[in-house]
């Protein structure tokens, strides 16, 4: 069985700066991560779990860095964590195609990579912690084809589709509103994980057709315009009114679980940055130790698939949020005050 060990990097959530959590004692070898951004209320509750984690297991050796969204600069900190003496580097890269020189300069200096959230689109990583990607955007698609009754129009505000998660959310949601709601339509909207540029499609969208029942946010990054949007068009109203927009989010963060229970949206998928913290850092800390892992379950709940050679992915479960904790699909959700979720259990 896996212990639940957890090695952690110390950061501010605006800090793009090398930091050391305690300082350095006996043989603990030096592991860097870098933090992939601080723009968002979900990597900011990424970056709060991991010195909690670090302060659990007595790391002292940490160093840190902050890519801040940027490929060149997750370039360079590499570098700098590599100067550093770091035995290990845990990243989330947002450009999952770009990010390929990098882990081949890595693989050749033996240090290995762990990847959270996202998949890298070629090279050798020791492992990605990665919820099921299209599984969010089949979830999200069943409960708006269920809330919708399979007729009318809905908008998908988009992530990046440089990023596997982007592209992963953005097909199964396609895929399965072709396959089981025929009757949809789907404006798709490149939004790039950008708040300003989702609620602006939004308001174009809902100008042009006024009758759009539905929308998919692929994070969290759109909760605020959406909501504004919608307010100024005199759309935020309860569930019960039938001028009410359904929205379901992939996140779970706290402001989500808020806006269900007051009926402004009606559903996430949890999107289980704790887990992240934990077992991301956990496999970086195994690597340097020697360990291996095969694809199977494991004792978290989860299943370590093959993805291609060199690289296996930790699927972590990321349940769906609704108000009621009704069954959608034949899948029962969780209620937004389920204590298990991870966004109602941040200070």
């Amino acid at each position: 069985m896996l212990r639940l060990l957890v090695v952690a990097v110390a950061a501010t959530a605006l800090a793009a700066c090398n930091s050391a959590e305690g300082g350095a004692s006996g043989d603990d070898p030096v592991i860097g991560s870098d933090y992939p951004r601080s723009d968002t209320d979900f990597w900011n509750a990424y970056v709060r779990y991991t010195p909690d984690e670090a302060k659990k297991l007595g790391i002292t050796n940490l160093k840190t860095t902050n890519s801040e969204n940027d490929i060149a600069k997750l370039t360079a900190n590499v570098q700098t964590l590599l100067s550093q003496g770091s035995k290990g580097i845990v990243m989330a890269p947002q450009d999952t195609a770009a990010v390929a020189p990098t882990l081949a300069q890595l693989e050749s200096k033996k240090i290995p990579v762990v990847t959270i959230d996202t998949r890298p689109d070629t090279g050798k990583v020791f492992m990605v912690v990665r919820a099921d990607n299209r599984a969010y955007g089949e979830k999200s698609c069943h409960f708006l084809g269920t809330k919708l009754k399979g007729k009318g129009k809905v908008v998908m505000l988009m992530g990046d589709v440089a990023s596997i998660n982007g592209r992963d959310r953005t097909e199964a949601f396609n895929d399965c509103m072709k396959k089981n709601y025929p009757g949809i339509t789907v404006f798709a909207e490149p939004s790039k994980w950008d708040g300003a540029t989702a609620a602006n499609q939004l308001q174009t969208r809902l100008a042009a057709h006024p009758d759009i029942k539905g929308i998919y946010m692929q994070a969290s990054f759109a909760l605020s315009g959406t909501l504004q949007v919608l307010k100024q068009r005199g759309l935020l109203v309860p569930p019960t009114d039938p001028k009410h927009v359904f929205i379901v989010s992939n996140d779970g963060i706290p402001e989500e679980l808020k806006d269900i229970e007051a009926g402004q949206i009606d559903a996430t998928v949890s999107q289980p940055a704790d887990l992240y913290a934990k077992y991301g850092l956990y496999y970086v800390q195994q690597a340097i130790a020697g360990k291996t892992f095969e694809p199977g379950p494991t004792d978290h709940g989860s299943t370590i698939i093959k993805v291609r050679d060199g690289v296996l992915e930790d699927q972590l479960a990321a349940p769906l949020v609704t108000l009621d904790g009704a069954t959608i699909n034949g899948e029962k959700t969780l209620r937004f005050d389920d204590k298990s979720l991870w966004g109602n259990n941040v200070s």
